[in-house]
């Protein structure tokens, strides 16, 4: 009897083992789950912060959002829950647990009281 991957069938395959063997999906860390983790770690912007991004013409650079992920995981080492980020004269409120920039507003635009925050993370 005939064997696939360690399963005996009852028919003869068309392809040779060689080739099944070839055609495995490759499993591990560099994997599928590594390219998922590394995208839920990546900072999220909300539909409400995106369009406050955009209605306040603030446009960040891959540095920029590289210091906005590193600022989160900060407050995430120390146990934040929903953190103001002070990058240059931006302000951004995130949810930390869920990596969510929840707004965001330049320094001078309105009253600039933040609320609801349990932590302030200053980035350069």
């Amino acid at each position: 009897m005939a064997e696939i991957n360690g399963v005996k069938v009852p028919f003869i395959p068309i392809v040779q083992t060689d080739e099944i063997q070839k055609n495995r999906i490759r499993t591990g860390p560099s994997g599928f789950d590594s390219i998922f983790k590394e995208e839920l770690e990546k900072i999220k912007f909300s539909s409400h912060a995106a369009k406050r991004l955009e209605a306040r013409n603030i446009q960040l650079s891959e540095t920029e959002l590289s210091k906005l992920q590193d600022a989160v995981e900060k407050a995430e080492m120390k146990g934040a829950k929903d953190s103001l980020v002070m990058m240059d004269n931006t302000a951004f409120i995130v949810n930390v647990p869920n990596k969510t920039v929840v707004t965001a507003m330049q320094l001078g635009d309105n009253d600039n009281i933040f609320t609801n925050i349990d932590s302030v993370v200053f980035t350069q």
